[in-house]
């Protein structure tokens, strides 16, 4: 096909993507349910195409390169946490039209959200149980838990700027979560008591921070809106609901960027 024969709808295969949207009821607000959602489904595939393109470039060593791709994730983070706003419209009596229909679908299934964690450092095999083996969406769980996080990257990176960085802090069996570490704060600290001297480092470790307070952002607005549409009942498929999403707002990918900030 030449670029001649190229349209608008043609390229971004609109009659496919507007045909996704099939609410089970004739109720008006489930659109913009469903639409929320795949929204949020696409900008969580942009996300993990550009944090593997800045994990990539941190493994080689181009830590400013890998600042652009941080960057923009922190921006369409922004996006998605403003996006809640929207399906915060939609009062209580308006999701009671259609919750029922949903069935045991939920937000516990979103294979790309696991696998963002997982990228970020945030690992627990436990979610794979909602995923059966030998499904694409298993398939990219188990290699995302297996690889290498984005913050292994950075301290391995860390470790090769001669800071005292042991190997267990970035190497563990597969599927192991990151834990806070002494020396990697300590490191961390020296970096941001001298960040003139180890500029690239300090700049990177900024941008991971605005990624997970961007997380921390969307997770706290998930929070208020769940609360405000359903309360304190249990979600879709049996899930906790708001008690659950409560306990996520605790979580840090990058810890000793936190806790630094104490000592300095």
């Amino acid at each position: 096909m030449s670029s001649t024969d190229v349209t608008y709808g043609g390229y971004l295969h609109l009659d496919e993507l507007l045909a996704c949207q099939a609410p089970n009821t004739d109720q008006h607000d489930e659109l913009l349910f469903i639409v929320l959602h795949q929204t949020m489904e696409l900008w969580m595939k942009q996300l993990l195409h550009e944090i593997d393109a800045a994990q990539a470039e941190v493994e080689r060593g181009e830590l400013v390169p890998a600042y652009k791709h941080l960057a923009r994730v922190s921006r369409i983070q922004a996006v998605m946490t403003q996006a809640w706003d929207v399906l915060a419209t939609m009062t209580p009596a308006d999701y009671l039209n259609f919750r029922t229909m949903l069935g045991t679908s939920s937000g516990f299934q979103s294979a790309q959200f696991r696998a963002l964690e997982y990228r970020l450092g945030l690992k627990d095999a436990s979610f794979l149980k909602h995923h059966p083996e030998g499904g694409a969406a298993r398939a990219m769980l188990d290699a995302a838990l297996a690889r290498p996080s984005l913050y292994d990257a950075t301290l391995v990176q860390l470790a090769a700027a001669g800071f005292a960085i042991p190997r267990s802090a970035f190497e563990r069996p597969d599927g192991g979560a990151h834990a806070p570490h002494d020396a990697v704060e300590a490191a961390w600290l020296e970096v941001y008591r001298a960040p003139a001297t180890h500029w690239s480092l300090y700049q990177l470790a900024e941008k991971l921070l605005d990624l997970d307070d961007a997380m921390l952002a969307w997770r706290h607005k998930h929070v208020l809106t769940v609360e405000r549409i359903i309360g304190r009942k249990r979600g879709t498929g049996g899930t906790e609901g708001v008690g659950y999403l409560q306990q996520t707002l605790s979580k840090r990918a990058f810890p000793e960027l936190w806790s630094l900030r104490t000592k300095l």
